[in-house]
């Protein structure tokens, strides 16, 4: 993987979106072709903040100029994070219909951003419809942290076998890769955070300690990052443990500078030589 589009928001201050998913890619090695779904001055967490939704037509519009420079076909993927509204959805979805002609090897990798534990679902209703029925059955991937797995399938996971049968219900919509980003469930030890990569009828996990440190924007570095390891080495439990590694070392770095906004700056050799060798263990 060399060249990827990626359509997310954007945010001045603070690493969440293209923000948090760009540095990733570059320092991988990737050229990364980023359209902003919102140009806003931080995230929404905040409590307030300033600047523009972008709307469909102007991402149609962007997409459109790039295939005009006939570069499409040299795209090796599409990711997509926070959508925004509908239009912009649709919009997204036709970016991945152009790359797909354009390189029909091109893969989708699809963050299904809806909400999470802590606030519920905090895009618009018709951005979860379009989730389930048209961007998760076109992804080749897809990354949703637990609430949202759960969100899409209609199942609650308090346990692994939950968590087993959530993934399989999402493999039936269309995906043939599913990354959980965050799986706490009764199986899992009460210091420790599961990540869970599911392909082929097999699934992994990798198992870190949990750090004192609540952030936004490290699901959007990990999609990222699993999205260019697994398009380079086609083995899910190979790109979960080396994501996995990069993004514990990100999130240790955070928690030891205090939390606050993702140091991805600080932590970015951890995305090219992480300090810690997360082990990832087949469940089934």
């Amino acid at each position: 993987m060399k060249r990827v589009l990626s359509i997310q928001s954007w945010v001045s201050y603070g690493h969440v979106g293209n923000a948090a998913a760009m540095l990733p890619l570059q320092r991988l090695g990737v050229d990364v072709w980023a359209i902003h779904t919102v140009q806003f001055s931080n995230h929404t967490g905040y409590g307030s903040w300033r600047g523009p939704v972008f709307d469909g037509p102007m991402i149609r519009d962007i997409v459109g100029g790039i295939e005009e420079q006939g570069v499409l076909g040299g795209c090796d993927g599409v990711l997509s994070g926070y959508m925004g509204d509908r239009g912009i959805g649709e919009a997204i979805l036709d970016a991945v219909a152009r790359v797909r002609r354009a390189n029909p090897a091109a893969l989708y990798c699809c963050d299904p951003v809806i909400g999470d534990v802590d606030h519920g679902v905090y895009v618009a209703p018709a951005i979860a419809t379009l989730m389930r029925s048209d961007a998760v059955p076109r992804a080749d991937i897809v990354t949703p942290n637990l609430f949202e797995l759960e969100h899409l399938t209609g199942t609650k996971v308090h346990s692994l076998d939950d968590a087993l049968a959530a993934v399989a219900a999402l493999h039936a919509m269309g995906p043939r890769v599913v990354l959980v980003t965050s799986l706490i469930h009764r199986d899992t030890p009460a210091d420790h955070i599961d990540l869970l990569v599911s392909e082929g009828g097999r699934a992994w996990i990798a198992r870190t300690p949990r750090l004192p440190v609540s952030v936004s924007g490290a699901g959007d570095a990990i999609a990222a990052v699993f999205f260019v390891h697994y398009a380079r080495t086609r083995s899910a439990p190979l790109a979960l443990g080396r994501s996995a590694s990069s993004i514990y070392g990100l999130l240790r770095h955070t928690a030891e500078a205090g939390g606050g906004e993702i140091r991805l700056i600080e932590a970015q050799d951890e995305f090219v030589a992480p300090t810690h060798d997360v082990a990832v263990t087949p469940v089934r």
